[in-house]
């Protein structure tokens, strides 16, 4: 993470660097949250033992409704959904398109439910071999992190930016999170009440930890 903070940091030294619009410097409660990190909480919650057939389709899940409900009586400007950008894989060209269209979907749900989606690194397939010599194909993130890390600080250092929600578990985070507190920027980590990450609970001045219950209240619901 040390090699993300410091291409972070000097994004905001370059002075040929745009500071950005007018708006942001209006200081706002902004909303993080690392999409694929989220969403694989949530299914691990729903369906823990990965059942076939038990899959969620997330395309549907009442996003609005349950952050509503962990985060009432904080007045939240601005919500933001970081995805990784899915691309073909030669070898599974089918599930690849499956795939992709099941983004585009929840894309669109989160749009309707207020947020603002942004793609972000890239989601690529990795071959893989299991002990036994199995070879089996894996998506895996890249990016994400860097371009949440980068946003947070630009908003921070153009004082547009007066609480953060980071809803992520990923502890790369945390030198991001470190820099906020310099910029004397509010810190709130949202996080999971079985699986609760220790570093950024100690990086930030608060934590709010969404239950099993009300993850499982939200499933399908008409938007609220």
């Amino acid at each position: 993470m040390t090699r993300i903070y410091n291409f972070v940091l000097l994004i905001q030294k370059r002075p040929s660097q745009p500071q950005g619009s007018p708006g942001l410097y209006f200081m706002k409660t902004i909303l993080f949250i690392d999409g694929r990190n989220f969403i694989t909480k949530i299914a691990s919650i729903l369906n823990p033992n990965n059942k076939k057939g038990k899959e969620v389709d997330f395309s549907i899940y009442n996003f609005i409704g349950l952050l509503n409900k962990v985060l009432a009586g904080i007045n939240i400007d601005k919500r933001v959904f970081y995805i990784g950008r899915l691309t073909k894989h030669e070898k599974t060209k089918e599930k690849s398109v499956e795939l992709i269209e099941k983004q585009r979907k929840l894309k669109n749900y989160l749009e309707e439910q207020g947020f603002e989606v942004i793609y972000a690194g890239r989601v690529r397939g990795h071959e893989e071999s299991c002990p036994k010599g199995h070879k089996f194909l894996t998506f895996k993130e890249k990016g994400v992190d860097v371009k949440i890390a980068v946003d947070m600080i630009t908003f921070a250092h153009n004082k547009g930016l007066k609480v953060a929600i980071i809803g992520s578990s990923d502890s790369d985070l945390q030198p991001a999170i470190e820099e906020l507190k310099n910029e004397e920027v509010e810190r709130i980590y949202l996080g999971f009440e079985d699986s609760p990450n220790k570093g950024l609970t100690f990086t930030t001045n608060r934590t709010i930890l969404i239950r099993n219950s009300e993850v499982a209240e939200f499933i399908g619901k008409t938007l609220i």
